[in-house]
């Protein structure tokens, strides 16, 4: 671990917080939608705390690992495209429809995928 990777450790860190407590008081049965709408997107505010954070440790990066954080991207980018917009035709078909929480760790698993064969290729 890094220094420069604490702000994304702390992020996380309240996100899963704040998700966990916007769940809970979520569970006790709020009746007003508009306080339920506000406690439900809670966690969004750490989570853009993370997205800021990994912005901050990619512009840290020499022109190589940006290159290599870059393709990644696209990887993920383009393989989640074609995953969801393919999942979506089988949904036509009788698939159960999934969760737009199914999406990001997609992605993130695309981008790891993205990161290791990038690693594989400039070795």
């Amino acid at each position: 671990m890094t220094r420069k990777s604490l702000p994304f450790l702390f992020a996380m860190l309240a996100y899963a917080v704040v998700l966990v407590i916007s769940l809970r008081i979520l569970a006790g049965g709020i009746a007003d939608p508009s306080l339920r709408l506000i406690i439900s997107l809670a966690p969004m505010l750490p989570a853009i705390a993370v997205c800021l954070s990994v912005l901050s440790v990619i512009r840290g990066l020499d022109e190589m690992q940006r290159r290599l954080q870059l393709e990644a991207f696209a990887f993920a980018f383009a393989g989640t495209a074609l995953v969801t917009f393919g999942y979506g035709f089988l949904e036509n078909v009788g698939l159960p429809r999934l969760s737009m929480f199914v999406v990001w760790p997609l992605m993130a698993a695309l981008w790891g995928c993205g990161v290791a064969l990038g690693g594989l290729r400039y070795r």
